[in-house]
């Protein structure tokens, strides 16, 4: 239909230029829908702030264990080194009284004007009593001698250092001991060395 036509048909027929006039006009919404659009977007916006805030919360709590977690490790890594480094600090405590009890057996031993057989007795039994401390020390700590002499030659826990007759130990057997060996727990600490018997001449 041309332009012409048309106008001339709206000339004519008044009603049908107002139902046009309407129809090209766009309704607009009920207020109640926009306020409840408004509604929802301030309640997204507010749920949106408190999910932010939730997350940052949550963020810095993860930052602060992150933390504590490094502190920890490296407390105790500082702890650890501590206890290497004075491992026997122990040990030393409880050798120290035996230090002193050798100067007080060497102080006695020295004491002039005494009789030579009194002194030596007395520096005698000192020594005993300071070697029957330090062993019992080193029972404490579970550091036990081996028992040789007599028992048959161990290569494992026995270096022997020479050969010799013995008309009363067995052939390949402990004669006698030149250093006692020990164990630390259930680890051989130290070997003993021996001399080992070849029997009967």
């Amino acid at each position: 239909m041309s332009e012409e036509k048309l106008n001339e048909e709206l000339q004519e027929d008044p009603e049908v230029a107002v139902e046009v006039d309407d129809a090209s006009e766009t309704p607009e919404p009920p207020v109640e829908e926009t306020e409840q659009a408004g509604e929802e977007v301030r309640d997204l916006v507010n749920e949106l702030s408190e999910a932010q805030e939730e997350v940052a919360g949550l963020r810095d709590r993860l930052l602060r264990m992150a933390a504590e977690t490094e502190n920890f490790k490296k407390r105790v890594e500082r702890e650890r080194m501590a206890s290497l480094k004075y491992a026997g600090e122990a040990i030393f405590r409880e050798i120290l009284p035996v230090v002193d009890n050798l100067e007080r057996a060497i102080g006695q031993g020295n004491i002039e004007g005494g009789e030579a057989e009194k002194n030596l007795q007395a520096l005698l039994e000192g020594v005993q009593l300071t070697l029957n401390r330090l062993v019992a020390t080193l029972e404490k700590f579970e550091v036990k001698p081996i028992d040789s002499v007599g028992k048959p030659f161990d290569p494992q826990h026995q270096d022997a250092m020479t050969m010799e007759p013995s008309d009363t130990v067995p052939a390949n057997h402990v004669l006698l001991e030149f250093e006692k060996g020990y164990y630390y727990k259930d680890r051989l600490l130290r070997a003993a060395k021996v001399v080992v018997s070849s029997g009967g001449k």
